[in-house]
């Protein structure tokens, strides 16, 4: 399978250049529509692999969604950081010659896109902390007081469609449980809230994040 290699930033490793099976496009961090545009516009049908952080990998995805091209395009991973959230949730590999070569031959996997309502997506973890609040994974409370930290991720089983975990720490324990639904609704006292690795603007009192209805076509080579 050909593709194009998105290089995000300062990502580009060694192994990765333009060859037989793909080409390099060099792209800012976290490129928006002016940089992924033009790339979905001559693709074809060529795959896609992103090779940055979770980041990145979440900037690409909100350019397919907001250009309705979920269903059309396959998209491949390969995370410069070994410790990438998003491959940890999806079982990819972090060493860049094996996620390449799964990036390209892998078989496309449909997964879950996790939206929230200011806009965006979540590819690999959604955290805040710590909170007071109250938080609903679906008709479920999860939250109804303080919590010392709270994670959401995309369920990589499927199921409904998101994961729900609440953590509440103490001096020498710590307890988290789980919950899946198809959404999760929180209000709470202001609180900053982490997506992929990067900080919201400014702290919320609300947040949503929620299944989308139609998944994305995630390379991990396990259909």
């Amino acid at each position: 399978m050909r593709g194009i290699v998105l290089a995000c930033g300062n990502s580009l490793s060694p192994s990765i250049t333009d060859g037989d099976r793909f080409e390099v496009r060099r792209l800012p961090t976290r490129p928006g529509k002016a940089e992924v545009d033009p790339v979905l516009a001559e693709l074809g049908e060529r795959r896609l692999v992103v090779h940055g952080t979770d980041a990145d990998l979440n900037a690409v995805v909100l350019r397919l969604l907001r250009t309705e091209r979920l269903a059309e395009v396959a998209v491949g991973y390969v995370p410069v950081d070994e410790r990438s959230d998003a491959a940890r949730v999806w079982g990819l590999p972090t060493d860049p010659g094996r996620a390449l070569d799964l990036a390209l031959s892998g078989e496309p996997d449909r997964v879950s896109l996790v939206r929230d309502d200011v806009g965006g997506v979540l590819v690999g973890l959604g955290s805040l902390g710590p909170v007071r609040g109250v938080g609903y994974a679906d008709d479920t409370v999860v939250l109804r007081g303080q919590a010392s930290r709270l994670e959401v991720t995309p369920d990589p089983d499927g199921g409904l469609g998101l994961l729900v975990t609440v953590i509440h720490k103490r001096l020498f324990t710590r307890k988290a449980q789980t919950t899946e639904g198809r959404a999760f609704q929180l209000g709470c006292l202001p609180v900053q809230v982490d997506v992929d690795g990067v900080a919201h603007p400014r702290p919320m009192g609300k947040w949503t994040w929620y299944r989308h209805t139609e998944d994305l076509r995630l390379v991990r080579g396990v259909s």
